[in-house]
């Protein structure tokens, strides 16, 4: 019985997998379609697309979900078991400080390496929109593949400060489309007040998420229930709004 429950975890997340593949692929032919439609406009003297920055309130919701405490509670609870309240605390400090010093590394690079390749700002958001959308759509299917069996009889790994790096900063806190998210955010800030709004939603995420994580020993499980419905509540949000954004750059390149 075990092992039929693992067969189907696997054959159901393989295939959510292989269709989040196919739909990237499309999407990233849609993107490289449309960048060539740009060309193409840009060589016969049409004017180019202008692209307004996202409100800051959408950038919140969007790295509040990426990066937020709604995916830390559970891998974070399994770490810290019968681990004392002084462990806790210093794990989720030092957690804290390794993802901020690697979303601000992140964010120095990748506006470097935008700069360099000179990305035009409406295909930018386009694959925005894609990201946002295929991430969403992923975390809500994820929902409905089975649990694996679990055995009381095995105990997880001992706790130690090692862990703080890695599983818990890299990538439970700081995931690879939070990063993406963050870059593309800050490509479409037009100063540096702008880029420091941002900053301090990603500052303000963290300081969240070491409150949660401190916490966590002291949250029952059923608000942890609770947190976990509102994020994927957030997710279904998440998807409408990567959808829109996309849609929005395609109307602006004229393709809708």
């Amino acid at each position: 019985m075990m092992q039929n429950r693992g067969l189907v975890r696997r054959d159901g997340r393989n295939y959510f997998e292989r269709t989040v593949r196919v739909l990237a692929v499309f999407f990233a032919g849609l993107v490289i379609l449309t960048d060539a439609g740009m060309v193409m406009a840009a060589e016969s003297g049409i004017k180019s697309f202008q692209i307004e920055p996202f409100p800051l309130a959408q950038i919140f919701t969007f790295m509040f979900l990426m990066l937020g405490p709604f995916k830390i509670i559970g891998p974070f609870s399994k770490m810290i078991k019968d681990a004392d309240a002084n462990f806790v605390r210093q794990l989720a400090l030092r957690a804290t400080l390794y993802s901020s010093l690697a979303l601000l590394s992140a964010a120095i690079l990748g506006e470097f390496i935008l700069g360099k390749y000179g990305i035009p700002l409406p295909v930018l958001s386009l694959a925005a929109g894609i990201i946002l959308f295929l991430v969403a759509l992923l975390n809500i299917v994820q929902q409905f593949t089975p649990l694996p069996a679990q055995s009381d009889t095995v105990a997880g790994p001992k706790p130690t400060m090692s862990m703080a790096l890695t599983p818990l900063a890299f990538p439970t806190i700081v995931t690879p489309y939070g990063i993406a998210a963050l870059v593309v955010f800050l490509a479409f800030t037009q100063d540096l007040q702008d880029q420091l709004m941002v900053g301090v939603v990603v500052l303000a995420i963290m300081i969240l998420n070491l409150m949660v994580m401190i916490l966590t020993p002291k949250i029952p499980l059923l608000l942890g229930a609770l947190l976990q419905i509102l994020g994927v509540v957030l997710g279904v949000i998440q998807v409408a709004l990567g959808l829109q954004i996309a849609i929005n750059s395609l109307k602006a390149l004229g393709m809708v």
